[in-house]
């Protein structure tokens, strides 16, 4: 069973539109959509802004559904010059930068008492990816890096070069890290997909409205061609 989350309204409708046989069980809150997709057992559902929706909606997932791989679209901020608006960031990794527990003595992103606090995408599902946006992307970059996530919308020139220099993220975001987290803890294999729709600087909000549309149409064709 292939579980898809999406953060927002627009990228998980696009989706469900191309499922058939499809049934909506709510939980927790958020609607679950059931079905074939290309063929395929599927389930799509929104889960919302925030890591805290993001874990919830991956545990239930997996555990009521029985979702064997989670695959995680969304929109994200970049963090590096060459990863240019409309471009697709795949998940080598991913991490908290919000996680903050230096006054204990940890670095900024360890999370105490886990063994790990940096959670590793599929790379099956990375080479999958690759692949199926170089078909029906073509003229996007597909860039494979570290994803960093935060129950913050980046949008300070200092915050961004602070999160580049501290962590090597690839883009920003507010969800990715709490599915690879939620994933890696029930040994489920994960890929986390953000398309770029904005430089996460002072420039943001204005980028963000403006190019939101393309992103998402970039993810879902993406999501679609790797169902197939």
């Amino acid at each position: 069973m292939l579980g898809i989350i999406g953060a927002m309204t627009q990228e998980v409708a696009a989706i469900k539109e191309a499922m058939k046989d499809v049934e909506v069980r709510t939980v927790a809150g958020m609607d679950f959509f059931r079905g074939k997709l290309c063929g395929k057992d599927a389930v799509v559902v929104r889960s919302g802004i925030g890591k805290v929706n993001a874990a919830v909606c991956c545990q239930i997932l997996i555990d009521r559904y029985g979702a064997d791989t989670v695959v995680n679209t969304g929109i994200a901020g970049s963090l590096r010059a060459e990863i240019d608006i409309g471009d697709i960031v795949l998940s080598s990794e991913a991490l908290q930068h919000d996680m903050d527990a230096s006054g204990f003595g940890y670095a900024p992103g360890v999370i105490p008492q886990m063994e790990e606090s940096v959670f590793r995408g599929d790379p099956e599902l990375i080479r999958k990816a690759k692949e199926s946006c170089a078909r029906v992307n073509p003229e996007i970059g597909v860039h494979v890096g570290r994803i960093l996530s935060g129950d913050q919308f980046i949008s300070d020139k200092e915050k961004k070069q602070w999160l580049s220099r501290t962590f090597g993220g690839y883009c920003t975001e507010m969800e990715g890290a709490a599915v690879a987290q939620a994933a890696a803890l029930n040994r489920v294999p994960f890929l986390i997909i953000r398309a770029i729709s904005d430089k996460a600087d002072d420039s943001a909000g204005m980028d963000y409205e403006e190019f939101e549309a393309k992103a998402i149409e970039h993810s879902v064709k993406l999501v679609l061609e790797m169902a197939k």
